[in-house]
């Protein structure tokens, strides 16, 4: 039976957390799924409510957090790595951008052959100065390479992605929009 292991960066009440949920929840029958996430921040919503509707019982990595913390993301990668050891996943699918660093380059550290992102969003434009902005691209062009396939969740995005930021090829994004 092929395995996913899927991987948020939080369940923060959210589209990503409800994408990451359904997929998990209503993947083929004959795929073992494994949903990991960090939690939510004090200032966000729980999405806790999502994940017990759904009967679904995730790994929580509390050192998972949405901002930059070496200490706290090193601890992250390790229980990453240790869970991809443990759970041996055909495929890992990561959702947005801490969890798609750690768990695409986890996952290429210990050969799982299929390596899925999905970007919800991005950071490219209109949030940082030019150098924060060009670092992250940086960092998504490298992982990229890593990747098996990136998902986009929009035509738009896929052209900001190939085009317009130069993450990958085109050839490399599949769009799959969200919704129901």
């Amino acid at each position: 039976m092929p395995k996913v292991l899927r991987i948020i960066n939080r369940f923060n009440l959210g589209g990503p957390t409800y994408n990451a949920a359904y997929l998990t929840k209503y993947m083929a029958p004959d795929y073992e799924t494994l949903l990991v996430g960090g939690m939510h921040d004090e200032s966000e919503g729980s999405s806790k409510f999502i994940l017990d509707n759904l009967d679904i019982e995730p790994v929580l990595i509390p050192e998972m957090k949405r901002e930059l913390n070496f200490k706290e993301d090193r601890i992250a990668f390790g229980k990453i790595k240790n869970l991809i050891k443990e759970f041996q996943p055909d495929i890992v699918h990561t959702h947005a951008s801490k969890a798609g660093a750690l768990g695409r380059l986890a996952a290429h550290q210990l050969g799982v052959k299929g390596i899925v992102h999905t970007f919800h969003g991005h950071v490219f434009h209109s949030y940082f100065g030019t150098l924060k902005t060009q670092f992250y691209k940086n960092i998504e062009r490298y992982l990229a390479k890593k990747s098996s396939k990136i998902i986009a969740i929009s035509e738009i995005q896929k052209k900001e992605l190939s085009i317009d930021h130069r993450i990958c090829s085109a050839d490399k994004i599949n769009v799959i929009p969200l919704g129901f």
